[in-house]
């Protein structure tokens, strides 16, 4: 029987590690039931403890068990220690995902996933040039859609250095045109900018500034007669607090330092907003949302049987509230 297999996901672009972490998970879960073989530990609240638990538990109606844990650069190197001495023999019925996040990885935790045969995973934006085109190249190929030629031309040069919203668009593509749909550069657009309508840091301001009214009234605008699906909107809020993300325990206090550690060319004053946010939100509540726009991306999926608009309402109230 095998042992514990332990792979620890590093990198500069949560969303990169997040899409790398989301393609283990499901190459790890196959076939098999989520909800029975998959244990997920976010926020702020966990302990290694509770870690040694999970990865202690042995599987129920499964042969193995999946125990993903997030954030966990939150750790010291010294807090490891029940981890680590746990690993020096491990069960045999556990896969453990790290996602680690930025930032160097503790060699004691390194050298312990090695001892089990795992490994770290640097995830990493692409280059330049060749490089960059096989990077989008890649991605496009694990993707269910087929995506014609000016499709993926038109994605690539869109998005420019912001690579990590790839993944976001890929996905929401999906969830709005089926898995295996075959997409031109028409299907695409729409989902690249913002043609007309409302713009979206209306949205984004009216949360950030906490009141709840005036940000369901313009959700209501957004989603009025299909102007656009609650996904699209989606994918607007995960680039929002995906900076504020990038920016939290970086201790960047500018915002032309802001716009180089984002990526930002041009303009600064988007830097400058989404640090100031991220200062008053805090690394507590920026979890906290994190873990909503999680959840909710799952709901509109299919997981909930309430409808998209009702759950992005539900959403934009939650986010208000926790502005406030």
């Amino acid at each position: 029987m095998s042992k514990v297999s332990v792979q620890v996901f590093s990198g500069p672009e949560p969303s990169l590690i997040g899409d790398a972490v989301r393609q283990r998970i499901d190459q790890l879960v196959g076939e098999q039931d989520r909800s029975l073989v998959v244990e997920e530990l976010s926020g702020e609240e966990y302990t290694i403890d509770q870690v040694v638990d999970a990865v202690q538990t042995p599987p129920l109606l499964s042969d193995r068990r999946i125990v993903v844990v997030r954030g966990f650069n939150r750790f010291k190197s010294e807090e490891l220690g029940p981890l680590v001495e746990l690993l020096r023999d491990p069960p045999t019925t556990t896969d453990l995902v790290v996602e680690w996040g930025s930032g160097a990885v503790p060699k004691k935790l390194l050298d312990a996933a090695k001892s089990t045969g795992g490994e770290q995973i640097k995830v990493a934006a692409p280059g330049t040039g060749r490089a960059r085109n096989t990077w989008f190249e890649e991605r496009f190929q694990a993707s269910s859609l087929k995506l014609d030629s000016a499709a993926r031309q038109v994605l690539a040069e869109h998005l420019g250095e912001d690579v990590a919203r790839l993944a976001g668009l890929m996905r929401t593509l999906e969830g709005v045109h089926g898995f295996g749909a075959a997409l031109g550069e028409a299907e695409v657009m729409p989902f690249l900018g913002d043609e007309g309508g409302v713009p979206p840091w209306d949205l984004t301001d009216a949360i950030d500034r906490g009141d709840m009214t005036a940000a369901l009234e313009v959700l209501e605008r957004m989603l009025r007669a299909g102007a656009r699906h609650p996904l699209q909107v989606m994918a607007t809020l995960h680039s929002h607090y995906e900076r504020m993300l990038r920016l939290d325990g970086t201790g960047i206090s500018n915002e032309k330092d802001a716009a180089v550690h984002l990526g930002m060319k041009g303009s600064s004053f988007p830097a400058k907003k989404a640090l100031d946010q991220a200062h008053r939100l805090g690394s507590k509540k920026i979890r906290r949302v994190i873990e909503l726009l999680s959840e909710t991306d799952i709901d509109l999926r299919g997981k909930s049987a309430l409808g998209g608009d009702i759950l992005m309402e539900i959403l934009v109230a939650r986010l208000a509230h926790l502005a406030h």
